[in-house]
């Protein structure tokens, strides 16, 4: 549970700043791409990081839709020419 601590804290934290850098609404974030790239890559390390929970952690907690995190998060990072729709970010 300790390894799980850590990315759990981690996780949180990116949820903070992910509240932080998107507090100007959408109309910034649509237009300002060092927004996006924050958001981004904050949205990446965090699905990243949900990888690394043990699955026994994960299983106790069935609301949270894990399979589509990490179906996110390779879409962030495999399709970053042109496939990310900023708009469904």
């Amino acid at each position: 549970m300790k390894d799980d601590q850590v990315y759990i804290e981690y996780i949180l934290d990116c949820i903070t700043k992910i509240k932080i850098y998107s507090q100007c609404g959408k109309e910034e974030f649509l237009s300002n791409t060092m927004v996006q790239d924050a958001i981004i890559r904050r949205l990446q390390t965090l699905a990243e990081s949900t990888q690394r929970l043990l699955p026994e952690f994960k299983e106790n907690i069935k609301e949270i839709e894990w399979r589509n995190i990490s179906g996110f998060r390779n879409i962030l990072v495999h399709d970053y020419l042109g496939g990310i729709d900023i708009e469904t970010v």
